[in-house]
């Protein structure tokens, strides 16, 4: 028996009915099916699916966010069209079914004994030998040894002078056809398991009982009952934020456009949230020690929660699917970047936001700062430059692809992994709304350029990675050397004092000519270094490009390098004693003449230069934080789970079956030997034939031992 890609065809109704009734019921209509849901489930594991709409817009930009959207790309595994498919599939699926297994069993039960003898000569495995005994006694004798052998036999007698003998029919491997309808059976079990665990039944509730999404803000108990589902919603996923001391019973259940609350039959507390680390730093262990307060009997159980080992009561699953920060108090010491002040001190909670009321930018609008997050451990690595934080003009592109490319059993054992400490990111956002993202490390960090350095990251958008500021620590492990000195760089009389002091000391006082010249020039390199002396320029600009500007304006292309060399080597030795001017200023000893100040020079040379373009009028460094965390648990009421179990287990008893069991049917023809005389001991002509569903080198094996068991041919 053949399974047929041809659908059901209908005698009656019209030609378009019979036509589309066919097409729905045939093979290749459901591998179509099954061909585009595998597309989509790839776009839904690429894609970040429930992703906030100004995501997708940063990422993609405002016409394909909206395209997308529109698709219902974002969605996909709740998209309409989606479970439209699933449907058809599992309707065409059936079909199939429904129309090929009376025709496999009723090729499970037929032997096909009646096949002609001369159909034998036209097998591929065909042989004849002249056996010892009589027709009968020869059927008999080779069914009962095919019958020892697994195989089922059926033996029938035929009647005639001319065609007169016994036909033995035999068979194996009848498991291959259970696979098929198995294999499919599978499909439509998983299928249904994912419509009814999917939001088919939450869309139903929607549509029937006029439940609508929720959209607003504010708090979970003032939502109104319209967007709330009930404790008897069958079929639910959704998410559960616990703060550490805290209870919740209302999971959210996200949609393309806004939210629904489902109410639980309990309360989840959190008592405690778990972290283990390796030696390396490196998390191994994430658990939530909760407990389950029961609405209706008031009972209390306490378990623990962790990754890949959920809690279950009256149905429901509580998988342990991420963390959060639950309310963290943090505070910081805000510094202003661009003018100066003296610092002050701010404090908030993560998830809240607070008035920057000191520190407003260049136009003096008042700035919104918004807490968004506290990692506590920051484990890096440092083998190398591979830190998240690497200046993006040391990426060496080359080495990162070979580092990453290559054969299969390359281990690349360049790791140096380091907690660095813990980090507070948060977002100012102006009076039009706009915002922009930041992220400080509290402590500073040792990269290998000869002095710790504080990172001040920031990006206009989550699309873009941060971009770091470093900005060199001091001997008492703080940024107010640095600051000290960023201050008084834009003050001009003290950058006056700077380039006298280091005038006196580089050159004679009497040579008062080269004294001059060399004050000019000096003033000149701070002062475009500070980017107050660029007479006619359209946009704000400072550091050592500005000066490498300059020099390209001015200066003879074959006399640049030289000219480079000695305004770099002034501008350092007036940034040094401008230093020690700040420090003088605020009742400091001076920096001492070593290598550890020359270092601490170096890195404050090149975060000066990059200081102007710092976005933000003050940057917040943390100083101090009470952690408070919080357990992100995905709750599921899953009905379908146990049919898709079963459908796997099917799946996979049907794939073997189909790919690891041959079908083989045997037929072995019996007659009286051409040559037999009367009075002469009885002999049997037998014609044996075998027949397999694939060509294979074990049937073409397998032929030549019945061939020699049976009829003792060896050739």
């Amino acid at each position: 028996m053949t399974v047929s890609t041809q659908g059901l065809e209908l005698n009656t109704g019209s030609r378009a009915l019979r036509a589309g009734v066919e097409l729905l019921s045939s093979m290749r209509f459901a591998i179509s099916l099954l061909t585009v849901i595998c597309i989509a489930s790839i776009i839904g594991t690429v894609l970040k699916q429930h992703e906030p709409l100004n995501n997708y817009i940063n990422q993609f930009g405002p016409f394909w966010a909206e395209v997308f959207a529109r698709a219902s790309l974002y969605n996909v595994y709740s998209a309409w069209w989606f479970l439209a498919i699933l449907g058809f599939l599992v309707t065409s699926t059936s079909l199939c079914i429904a129309r090929n297994t009376p025709k496999i069993f009723a090729d499970l039960k037929s032997y096909k004994e009646n096949i002609r003898e001369q159909s034998l000569k036209a097998f591929g495995h065909r042989a004849q030998a002249v056996l010892e005994e009589s027709p009968e006694n020869a059927a008999r004798r080779l069914g009962n040894l095919l019958a020892t052998g697994g195989w089922k036999v059926k033996l029938q007698q035929r009647e005639g002078s001319g065609a007169g003998g016994w036909m033995l029919a035999a068979k194996a491997g009848s498991a291959n056809k259970v696979g098929y309808i198995a294999a499919h059976s599978a499909i439509v079990l998983v299928c249904l398991g994912g419509l009814l665990d999917g939001d088919l039944v939450v869309r139903a509730q929607m549509l029937i009982n006029g439940k609508t999404p929720y959209k607003g803000g504010g708090m979970i108990a003032d939502v109104a009952k319209e967007h709330r589902l009930t404790e008897r919603n069958p079929t639910f996923r959704g998410n559960l934020l616990v703060a550490e001391g805290t209870q919740s019973d209302t999971a959210i259940l996200s949609q393309s456009d806004g939210i629904l609350l489902q109410e639980l039959p309990f309360a989840v507390e959190l008592k405690k949230f778990v972290v283990e680390y390796y030696s390396t730093g490196m998390p191994k262990l994430f658990a939530s020690d909760i407990v389950i307060h029961d609405k209706e009997t008031g009972e209390k159980i306490a378990t623990r929660v962790e990754v890949n080992h959920p809690a279950s009561y009256k149905g429901i699953e509580i998988y342990q699917s991420s963390f959060d920060d639950g309310g963290s108090t943090v505070r910081f010491k805000a510094v202003p970047m661009h003018a100066p002040a003296k610092s002050f001190e701010l404090q908030g909670t993560i998830g809240g936001s607070s008035q920057l009321t000191r520190g407003t930018d260049a136009a003096g609008e008042q700035l919104v700062v918004e807490y968004t997050g506290l990692r506590v451990i920051n484990v890096e690595n440092f083998a190398g430059d591979r830190m998240s934080g690497t200046d993006v003009r040391k990426v060496d592109l080359r080495e990162t692809l070979n580092a990453s490319l290559g054969a299969a059993n390359k281990v690349d054992g360049k790791k140096d992994l380091r907690n660095v400490g813990p980090s507070v990111s948060y977002k100012l956002r102006d009076a039009a709304g706009q915002a922009r993202e930041f992220n400080n490390y509290m402590l500073p960090v040792d990269m290998g350029e000869g002095t710790p350095v504080f990172l001040l990251g920031m990006r206009e958008s989550p699309a873009e990675p941060f971009r770091y500021l470093r900005v060199p620590a001091d001997a008492q492990g703080s940024m107010d050397d640095f600051m000290r000195l960023r201050y008084a760089l834009l003050d001009p009389v003290m950058r006056e004092k700077a380039v006298k002091r280091y005038v006196s000391q580089a050159v004679d006082p009497k040579n008062v000519q080269l004294s001059q010249q060399l004050d000019a020039s000096a003033l000149r390199a701070l002062s475009l270094f500070a980017g107050v002396d660029r007479p006619g320029a359209t946009a704000p600009a400072a550091g050592l490009q500005t000066i490498a500007d300059f020099i390209e304006a001015n200066v003879p292309e074959n006399e640049r390098n030289k000219a480079g060399e000695v305004l770099i080597r002034i501008l350092n030795g007036t940034l040094f004693e401008l230093a020690q001017l700040s420090r003088e200023s605020a009742g400091l000893p001076p920096l001492p003449g070593d290598q550890k100040t020359q270092k601490f020079m170096t890195q404050a040379v090149l975060a000066l230069s990059d200081a102007p373009l710092y976005p933000a009028p003050v940057t917040l460094q943390l100083t101090d934080f009470t952690q408070l965390q919080a357990s992100v648990f995905q709750v599921a009421r899953a009905p379908g789970k146990t049919v898709v179990y079963l459908g796997c287990a099917l799946l996979i008893l049907g794939v073997f079956a189909m790919l690891y069991v041959r079908e083989r049917r045997l037929w072995i023809w019996f007659s009286v030997a051409a040559d037999e005389k009367p009075g002469d001991a009885p002999r049997a002509h037998a014609t044996m034939a075998l027949s397999t569903n694939r060509k294979t080198m074990d049937g073409d094996r397998e032929f030549e031992q019945l061939k020699a068991r049976l009829l003792g041919v060896t050739d």
